[in-house]
């Protein structure tokens, strides 16, 4: 009898721990639930490329000249398009230069932009004969070795800044004519050129040579452009 009350006084002791482990259990499986996720942030739009600045006059004037005489060192101008090229090179200079007289040295906005059209139709021209079917060719031979030779020297020199449009275009105006009165020569020849002639041809290139010499190392230059700050 004793027996029998302690098992049922015991059972709700037995209940009420189970519960208690039960309940504690169920608040750590609570505790250790993760909190969703955070929704990822929007990327920032990238920003706008910085709009690379328009070319200033003078470095309009420096890549158009780099262009000449690439095409004249490559072949692909022949004396005569080169000279027309520098004519009207030129001629933008001296009015660039007289607008800038006129102005204290500034170009207007309104001359800007005369300045970068007359650029533009320059820039067509440079392109259109450096892709014609005229080419400068130079044969293998002495003559041939010193316009090549003579083109060279130009080429570096309109390059280097040394010689000015006008100058170049009178050199190349010299050029045109000696090629022309070697290629009247030779097909008057049947192809050749007979001793005199190539005397004759080598005695001018000899004048047309102190003339780059001279032109080089006088004080007229081409002024070189200042590079733009980066934005």
């Amino acid at each position: 009898m004793k027996f029998t009350w302690m098992k049922w006084s015991a059972l709700p002791v037995a209940v009420l721990m189970a519960g208690s482990v039960a309940l504690a259990q169920d608040q750590s499986s609570s505790g250790s639930q993760q909190a969703p996720p955070a929704p990822a942030a929007t990327p920032a739009p990238a920003a706008a490329p910085a709009e690379k600045p328009k070319p200033t006059v003078a470095q309009r004037k420096e890549n158009q000249q780099d262009r000449i005489a690439n095409g004249v060192q490559s072949g692909q101008l022949t004396a005569g398009e080169t000279a027309k090229l520098e004519k009207k090179e030129a001629a933008i200079n001296k009015e660039t230069a007289a607008d800038r007289a006129a102005n204290g040295g500034k170009l207007t906005a309104s001359e800007k932009k005369q300045v970068n059209h007359e650029q533009n139709q320059a820039s067509k021209q440079i392109y259109a004969d450096k892709h014609n079917a005229n080419t400068a060719h130079y044969a293998n031979n002495k003559v041939g070795q010193r316009r090549e030779n003579q083109q060279d020297r130009i080429a570096q020199g309109v390059k280097s800044g040394q010689l000015t449009a006008g100058e170049t275009a009178k050199l190349e105006n010299q050029q045109k004519g000696i090629n022309k009165q070697v290629a009247a020569d030779r097909k008057a020849n049947g192809g050749t050129l007979t001793a005199s002639e190539k005397k004759q041809i080598n005695k001018e290139q000899n004048g047309a040579s102190k003339n780059i010499h001279n032109k080089k190392h006088n004080a007229k230059t081409q002024p070189q452009a200042q590079a733009q700050p980066k934005p």
